[in-house]
C-alpha cells in the first residue's frame, strides 16, 4: 500500500503555490507591514506571553507565516515540514522579510534527528497539523525530545469534536471518529481551504483524529507536565459550511448560539527541569 505520507505530501505540494498567492495567507501584508502577524498567532498572543530570545521550532509549518510571526515576536525560529515546495516558499519569505529563520524538509516524526535533541525552548504547532499524523503518542515523544529542560509546548489545534462533524445542507451529522483509529479516514476532495481558482489533481488525503484526552495523556506519557487547556468557540476556518460566521479577526463560529461548540483548543505543557 502507498505510504500515507506520499499521498498527503502530493496533495500539499500541489497546493503550495495557490496558498502563497491566496489573500487568505496575507503574504503581501507581511511584506508591506513589518509588524504584521498571522491571524492564528495574533489570536493566541495573550497565552503566548513574551517569547523574545527563545529558541523555537514550528512543527508542520507549511509556508511559514505562523513561524515568521513568532520570529517577529522575538523568537529565533526554525520550521519543519515534509513538503519541499512549502519549505522553499517559507525560506524565500523569511529571506525577503529579513527575518532570521531556517526551514527544513522532514517528516515530523524525524524532527529530533534532523533538528537536534533538547535544543528548543519552545515547540509550536498550529491549526490543522495533528490530523495528518497517525500516532499521537509518537508525536508527543518527538516534542519531548526536542525540548530543553524547562522548555514549553504550545499548541492551538482544531477541536476533535469539530473534526468529527460534517455539515450537509445546513444539517450537522456526527460522521467521523473522535478518537484515534488504526486506519486513516480517507478523503477524496478537490479544492482547498483558501480562496483560489486553481483546479487540483492530487485530491486524496489520509487523516486521523485525536481525542482531547488522548492528546493530553500522550503529552504526560512523554514526560511533559500538562499546564493548561483553553477551549474556544471559534476557528480560523469555516468548519461547518453554511452554519458559521466570520468575525473581523478571521475567526469563524456558529452563527446561532456559538457556545454550543468547542471549535479549537490551546494546550500548553512544559518539560521538567
Amino acid at each position: 500500500m502507498t505510504d500515507y505520507r506520499e499521498i498527503n505530501r502530493a496533495s500539499w505540494d500541489e497546493r503550495v503555490a495557490a496558498h502563497v498567492a491566496s489573500p487568505s495567507y496575507h503574504v503581501a501584508d507581511f511584506a508591506t507591514d513589518s509588524s504584521y502577524l498571522s491571524e492564528v498567532v495574533r489570536f493566541d498572543l495573550p497565552r503566548l506571553g513574551d517569547i523574545s530570545g527563545l529558541r523555537g521550532v514550528h512543527l508542520q509549518c507549511h509556508i511559514g507565516t505562523d513561524t515568521l510571526s513568532l520570529a517577529r515576536l522575538g523568537a529565533r525560529m526554525s520550521g519543519l515540514d515534509f513538503s519541499p515546495p512549502a519549505v522553499e516558499a517559507a525560506q524565500a519569505l523569511a529571506d525577503e522579510l529579513g527575518l532570521e529563520a531556517d526551514f527544513h524538509v522532514a517528516d515530523v516524526y524525524d524532527a529530533v534527528e534532523v533538528l537536534g535533541a533538547s535544543s528548543y525552548d519552545l515547540v509550536y504547532t498550529g491549526i490543522g497539523a495533528l490530523c495528518w499524523i497517525p500516532d499521537i503518542d509518537r508525536w508527543a515523544q518527538v516534542v519531548a525530545g526536542l525540548l530543553k529542560p524547562g522548555g514549553r509546548l504550545f499548541i492551538r489545534e482544531g477541536h476533535p469534536m469539530l473534526w468529527a462533524l460534517e455539515s450537509v445542507n445546513r444539517e450537522v451529522a456526527l460522521k467521523y471518529p473522535y478518537f484515534e483509529t488504526a486506519e486513516a479516514t480517507v478523503f477524496e476532495e478537490g479544492g482547498t481551504y483558501v480562496e483560489t481558482d486553481v483546479e487540483f489533481t492530487q485530491n486524496t488525503t489520509h487523516d486521523w483524529n485525536h481525542g482531547l484526552g488522548e492528546t493530553i495523556t500522550a503529552v504526560q506519557k512523554a514526560g511533559l507536565v500538562f499546564d493548561s487547556l483553553a477551549e474556544h468557540d471559534s476557528a480560523p476556518w469555516c468548519g461547518l459550511d453554511g452554519l458559521m460566521t466570520v468575525d473581523g479577526a478571521g475567526e469563524w463560529r456558529l452563527t446561532d448560539n456559538p457556545e454550543r461548540l468547542a471549535a479549537t483548543y490551546t494546550l500548553q505543557a512544559h518539560k521538567p527541569v
